[in-house]
């Protein structure tokens, strides 16, 4: 997905009432109704309009069943995300990671010959 494209995802995910969502989505698919009572500081108005910032941004998916509204999370766009910003660095950051393992490893090794007594 271009840059361009992920912008929209950035901008849903900068807000933490939507990522609260998402997190509440993570536990399973919920009704726009169950959205709505798990944030009772807000208007039914205004988490109605946080799901559609979170549905254009294809962070979820919303299907109709009879009278209601069954919104679900769509991991895609933050895999996606993932891909671009996070998995590019990874190695980077293991290898640094098993240097200092290996660093503090060899240092404590050091430290526990230093401490034995000597033998005569």
């Amino acid at each position: 997905m271009p840059d361009d494209e992920l912008d929209g995802v950035w901008k849903a995910l900068s807000d933490s009432t939507r990522r609260s969502i998402l997190d509440l989505l993570r536990q399973g698919p919920r009704t726009t109704t169950q959205i709505v009572e798990a944030f009772p500081r807000l208007s039914r108005f205004g988490v109605m309009k946080h799901i559609e910032a979170l549905r254009e941004a294809g962070l979820i998916h919303t299907r109709e069943e009879r009278r209601q509204r069954i919104n679900s999370l769509n991991v895609v766009p933050i895999r996606q995300i993932y891909e671009r910003w996070v998995g590019r660095f990874e190695e980077v950051w293991a290898s640094h990671l098993l240097r200092i393992k290996e660093d503090a490893e060899s240092q404590a090794i050091e430290g526990q010959t230093r401490k034995r007594p000597k033998k005569r």
